[in-house]
């Protein structure tokens, strides 16, 4: 369980961030994962997508279990391929209650003023993500969760899990 004190500290934090790592890479990047241990992203599960507009929005859907990205207003693009994936959403279950307002946003610039909508906005214009790294993640993370994203050291292409199996995408 993840301590809200600790998000809401840094919800308000203006700088480049470091998950299981000292430091970020270098200035172009705002969020950065280490790449030491055989574990991915896991996108927000979406039950109704109806709504959501954000160009870039990158999610897991419950309804037909595969990871999407929203390309243009109303085009989501499917990053599983697969359609057999499946997910556990009980980890969502009853117990849970949704906070609309629930909101992190990474910038060096927006200073908490950033409008945008989303769980996890990174608002820099000038700035990216770097994914988790993971050589074969296949082979080497033992029990993924569907939704999750990772870099593939070794293929050097981005795979993501639907549930059941993995997709690589490689430009």
């Amino acid at each position: 369980m993840v301590n809200l004190s600790g998000i809401l500290i840094v919800s308000l934090l203006q700088a480049q961030i470091g998950i299981s790592r000292e430091n970020v890479g270098n200035g172009s990047v705002s969020l950065q994962f280490g790449d030491t241990e055989n574990k991915g992203l896991i996108l927000p599960y979406v039950t109704d997508k109806s709504n959501i507009t954000e160009n870039g929005t990158l999610l897991y859907d419950t309804n037909d279990h595969k990871v999407k990205y929203l390309k243009d207003a109303n085009s989501w693009f499917d990053l599983s391929v697969d359609a057999t994936g499946t997910a556990d959403v009980s980890i969502q279950g009853p117990d849970r209650t949704e906070q609309p307002g629930a909101k992190i946003c990474i910038s060096t610039t927006a200073g908490g003023t950033d409008t945008t909508k989303g769980i996890l906005v990174l608002a820099d214009s000038n700035k990216a993500m770097i994914l988790p790294k993971v050589a074969s993640p296949h082979l080497n993370i033992i029990n993924p969760s569907a939704g999750m994203l990772v870099y593939d050291t070794v293929k050097k292409q981005l795979a993501v899990y639907n549930g059941t199996v993995w997709t690589f995408w490689k430009p």
